[in-house]
Parts: C-alpha cells; sequence; structure tokens
C-alpha cells in the first residue's frame, strides 16, 4: 500500500484527500492550516476530515522547519501530496518521498502560475481555466504535468462559481490518473513556461473599481472579487459602495464622468465606455435594491467619487 503525507486546505484539499482515501491510500500525517479568524470561512475543513478518518493533523507556520521535516522524513512516505496548502515546501521536504511531490493547481497550467489564478482568469477575460496534477519544484507551479482538466468560465460566473467547477475537475483529475500514478506509469510532461505567465497574490485593495475602464473590463472585476471574496469597491455620495454584482447592459456609450442611476426600477453604473446594470450592491455596509436606493436618494445621475 502506497502512504502519503498530504498538505491541504480549503475544498480542493478536502475533496482531493478524499480521492486518495477512497482509493486506498495511507495516510499516515495531515499538514493543514489553522484557519484565520480575520477571513470568511466558507469552505470545508481539511482538519474535521483528517480527524474523522483518524489522521494526525499538524498546522505549523512553516512546514520547512527543522523539526517538521525530521518528523515528515520519519515517516518514510512514497509521495507528497499539496491540495491548496499556501506555503511553499523547500528543496529538503521535496526530497523525501520516494515517488515525487506533486500539487493540485487551479490553472491549466502553464498558464496563471502562482497565486489565486480562479480571480486572475476571470479578470483577464478567459473563457476557460481548470485543474492540474504537477510535480513539485522549488518554483512556484513549474513541474511535469501528470494530468489536466479544463472547465468553462461563463460570461458572468463569479469566482465562487468558477472555483466550484475547479474544485470538481481537480476531483476527476485526480480520480483518474491516481491509478497510474501509484503503479508508477503515470505520464510527466514537461512544461512549456513562454505559453503562460506567473501571477501575484491580490489584496482587498486591487478591487477598487477603475470607472475609466470599460464595462466589460469592470464587470469582470466585479465578478473575480464578488463575496465571498472582499467585492469590488468604489464610492457614491462620498460613502463607500461595494458592488456585489452586474451585468453588461451596453458596450458602445462613452462618458467623461461615470456616474450611477436608477432607471426602470433598475440601477445602472456609465463606465468610461459602456453600462453596467448594478444587480446587488451594498451602501455604506447597507445591501438595498434599485427601488430602496430611488425611495432615498432619488433617480438623478450621481457621478462616483474617484
Amino acid at each position: 500500500m502506497a502512504t502519503a503525507i498530504v498538505f491541504a486546505y480549503h475544498n480542493v484539499g478536502y475533496r482531493c484527500l478524499s480521492v486518495l482515501l477512497a482509493q486506498g491510500v495511507s495516510i499516515p500525517l495531515v499538514i493543514t492550516h489553522r484557519d484565520n479568524p480575520q477571513e470568511t470561512i466558507w469552505f470545508d475543513s481539511v482538519a474535521q476530515l483528517a480527524a474523522l478518518h483518524n489522521i494526525p493533523v499538524i498546522t505549523p507556520d512553516n512546514p520547512n522547519l527543522p523539526e517538521v521535516v525530521e518528523q515528515i522524513r520519519a515517516l518514510q512516505p512514497d509521495f507528497f501530496f499539496s491540495f491548496y496548502y499556501r506555503e511553499m515546501l523547500k528543496r529538503e521536504l521535496l526530497q523525501i518521498p520516494a515517488k515525487g511531490a506533486l500539487n493540485m493547481h487551479g490553472s491549466l497550467l502553464p498558464k496563471y502560475r502562482g497565486r489565486v489564478p480562479v480571480n486572475w482568469a476571470i479578470i483577464n477575460g478567459e473563457t476557460q481555466t481548470g485543474a492540474t496534477l504537477h510535480y513539485m519544484t522549488e518554483k512556484p507551479d513549474n513541474g511535469n504535468i501528470v494530468a489536466q482538466q479544463a472547465v468553462p468560465i461563463l460570461p458572468n460566473d463569479t469566482a465562487l462559481a468558477v472555483f466550484q467547477k475547479v474544485t470538481v475537475a481537480a476531483e476527476m483529475v485526480l480520480h483518474s490518473c491516481l491509478p497510474g500514478l501509484l503503479a508508477g506509469t503515470a505520464p510527466s510532461i514537461p512544461q512549456d513556461l513562454t505559453q503562460g505567465s506567473y501571477f501575484g497574490g491580490r489584496k482587498p485593495e486591487d478591487g477598487i473599481i477603475d470607472w475609466s475602464q470599460d464595462a466589460q473590463a469592470i464587470h469582470n472585476l466585479v465578478r473575480a472579487v464578488a463575496p465571498p471574496y472582499p467585492g469590488a469597491t468604489t464610492y457614491l455620495l462620498g460613502k463607500p459602495i461595494h458592488i456585489l454584482q452586474t451585468l453588461v447592459a451596453d458596450t458602445g456609450a462613452r462618458t467623461n464622468r461615470p456616474s450611477f442611476h436608477i432607471e426602470q426600477g433598475h440601477a445602472y453604473a456609465s463606465c468610461g465606455q459602456g453600462i453596467l446594470r448594478i444587480v446587488r450592491f451594498e451602501l455604506d455596509k447597507v445591501e438595498m435594491n434599485a427601488t430602496e436606493f430611488a425611495a432615498q436618494y432619488g433617480t438623478a445621475k450621481f457621478e462616483f467619487n474617484v
């Protein structure tokens, strides 16, 4: 029976750990993260799944510390699997598993190497993404590919919707290629890194709307950071407004003064080029609809404070 140390977090970690258990892989240890109280925890708990199956769990801030490395080395694993684990594993760790260390990445590598690939793919207007199982090296997301599964990104999909698809894609990839990995017959295909780029992490302030952009670009930002992510933000009437959901209403109209108005029971925003329908929004932390806004502030055009 093959043994694997699993580094995992989030829904991808939960589902992929479930696949390993379903296919009879022995897992002597799971390494995961402590939940951050400042982060919205909307996803499944890897630690709880491991506890359900009586698997020991540790949550080191740095898995590369000597004492952690020695604890893992003593278990003599055949494989490492990393599923949505947020810390990089260094060479000393990566050299431990006898049959390789593998990571599940949320894009179709070599595209979108690095952080938050689902969010970046939506921001850039991609129409598909997916999950890739690949061997780990000291450089992020550049090792040989074992298998991939694509999923579509529809025009109004939010990051949550796409992440849910990617989670299923990750489960499918691992389930289909795990027998070959265990038998030593799985493919190992080098990446052509010239066909993709590396992307860094994103911060809440990266969700501030630039109203000089066109409606499609702003729509992509809104859906890429929609709840449970922090949301796209701007200011209206001197108050913060979170734009939670949009639809592209017009792509041709141009304006020099981006503005917000209510028309026929719907809220609209004029962008640098084009018009967005604002389906859901929060003004000063209070979610309201177009009718409620009109009752309080009227239907005049209000310029965004940019």
